[in-house]
């Protein structure tokens, strides 16, 4: 260790350190994405309060209860929730280093991604041929805001899941690859709570209102 000493007049020296402290590799990866994850925290936060404030105004168009099919929110729930699952199966693989069972489980974690999409897209269609689009209300369009908002997320993280699987089968499970895996996995799960919150708030409570 190199140190140097800085002297001045009536005061006690100064030790500092001339080298650089060693960082674990990819330690600045994660704390960047610790602080993605916090700022899709704020962007669903604002969207949460923005249905908060505007979800009750109507316009005398189509309520939640005339729109929202719980049966149909609760198996596309079912989806996204396996989904996590499935992924966690996929890290644990990836620990025992078992290239192929992790590349089967995040095969059926994007079928399941693909199928909350799916499901999503379908509500989303279904509430537009019935005339309830997003100009109609202010609880409309915040409505789409946020669920909308919620499944870009999820289509960006299956895309980002297919990129893995190909890095994956095309150089292993790399330490880079492992890094790679554990940001989809927080991402993934964010997903999951910032759905439960909005299963909750939007689509159960909506429906007592």
């Amino acid at each position: 260790m190199t140190m140097a000493t800085i002297s001045a007049k009536d005061e006690a020296p100064v030790f500092y350190q001339l080298d650089e402290h060693p960082h674990a590799e990819g330690s600045s990866t994660m704390l960047g994405f610790w602080l993605y994850l916090m700022s899709d925290c704020l962007i669903f936060a604002i969207l949460f309060a923005t249905y908060g404030v505007l979800g009750a105004n109507y316009a005398a168009g189509p309520a939640p209860k005339d729109l929202f099919d719980l049966s149909l929110v609760a198996v596309n729930t079912a989806m996204l929730l396996f989904s996590s699952i499935t992924y966690g199966f996929a890290m644990l693989a990836m620990v025992k280093g078992r290239v192929a069972q992790v590349q089967a489980w995040l095969l059926v974690t994007g079928l399941f991604g693909l199928a909350f999409i799916g499901i999503e897209l379908y509500e989303f269609a279904h509430m537009i041929h019935e005339g309830a689009t997003p100009q109609r209300s202010a609880f409309l369009s915040s409505f789409f805001a946020l669920v909308g908002t919620h499944g870009l997320h999820v289509s960006f993280g299956i895309v980002w899941l297919v990129t893995l699987m190909v890095q994956v089968a095309r150089y292993g499970l790399i330490a880079a690859n492992q890094r790679r895996l554990m940001c989809l996995s927080m991402f993934w799960h964010f997903l999951d709570v910032i759905w439960i919150g909005v299963f909750t708030f939007v689509y159960l409570m909506g429906m007592l209102r």
